[in-house]
């Protein structure tokens, strides 16, 4: 079992940076594929983006590519979520998962975060 917790969110306005922060406790962060999912009032979580256990590989939904870079910190067992040139259609909760086997659907991943709100203005 992992725990984890999302810090980060916030209001900002379109065009505007945030990083979202993902610290997992229990079992070794390393060995899990970490993601960031988003959710959207009355929309379904989607996926955003992974990271490979070593952080050596990644993965981004088409929407968030080139605008949103993920990374982790094996060592501190955290994941960043480096978040830049935001728009509104950006604003969700944000929810940080871990996953053994990695994947872009919710069923692959077995721990979430609370989630962390990600609110971008126009």
């Amino acid at each position: 079992q992992v725990q984890l917790v999302e810090s980060g969110g916030g209001l900002v306005q379109a065009g505007g940076s945030l990083r979202l922060s993902c610290a997992a406790s229990g079992r070794t962060f390393s060995n899990y594929v970490m993601g960031w999912f988003r959710q959207a009032p009355g929309n379904e979580r989607d996926f955003v983006v992974s990271i490979s256990r070593s952080g050596g590989s990644t993965y981004y939904a088409d929407s968030v590519k080139g605008r949103f870079t993920i990374s982790r910190d094996n060592a501190k067992n955290t994941v960043y979520l480096q978040m830049n040139s935001l728009k509104p259609e950006d604003t969700a909760v944000y929810y940080c998962a871990a996953s053994w086997s990695g994947g872009t659907t919710r069923n692959a991943y077995a721990f979430w975060g609370q989630g962390t709100q990600v609110t971008v203005s126009s």
